[in-house]
């Protein structure tokens, strides 16, 4: 009896021994390895996934940057020139003080009224430049339409053609905007006719 339990206790760890020896499938090394191929095929779609996440964070970054530097640019301009209004209305002021002060130089003797003119004169010109408004120059220079308006031409030869002879009117500049054109009498050359005519005269 005892040696009959002995065989049946061998025959079963005989057993046991097999099954353990017994060769694993292809599904479990490969599940073993982690080499499943559709476990690389999900990992590759969330490096993808994450990927694309990324390239649209970079671009919503980048028009984000883009919007706030166009619009501080917005800000800035509407700071630089948020005056132009009141400047307009003002430089008919100084034209009159202007013209005060121009009727007034042939006088022997400066009023006091005229001086205080041309103290005002003086202040709200040094208030213009504070402001960075800045009085175009015309007189004897090149006519240019961007920055002048002619009123009229006068013949001249002692100045190139289309030259800025006479300034009637200043004109302004705010920073680099035109608040006014200057209104200017631009040269133009006698024709050469009438001056043959005016000599055999």
């Amino acid at each position: 009896m005892v040696l009959k339990e002995n065989k049946k206790k061998a025959d079963g760890k005989e057993e046991k021994t097999d099954s353990l020896n017994t060769p694993e499938t292809d599904e479990q090394k490969n599940s073993d390895d982690g080499n499943n191929p559709e476990d690389k095929d999900d990992h590759k779609g969330v490096e993808d996934q994450l990927n694309e996440q990324k390239e649209k964070v970079l671009r919503l970054s980048a028009e984000f940057e883009n919007f706030k530097k166009r619009k501080q640019r917005e800000i800035d301009e509407f700071k630089k020139f948020a005056n132009e209004t009141v400047f307009r209305q003002v430089l008919s002021v100084v034209d009159n003080l202007e013209r005060a002060i121009d009727s007034s130089t042939d006088a022997e003797e400066e009023t006091s009224l005229l001086e205080g003119v041309k103290l005002t004169h003086k202040e709200i010109l040094k208030l213009f430049e504070s402001f960075n408004v800045k009085v175009i120059e015309a007189d004897n220079q090149p006519f240019d339409p961007n920055f002048h308006q002619a009123v009229t031409h006068a013949q001249n030869n002692d100045v190139p053609d289309n030259t800025v002879t006479n300034v009637l009117q200043k004109g302004y500049l705010l920073h680099d905007r035109l608040l006014r054109p200057a209104m200017v009498v631009v040269s133009k050359k006698v024709e050469q006719q009438t001056q043959e005519i005016t000599k055999e005269d």
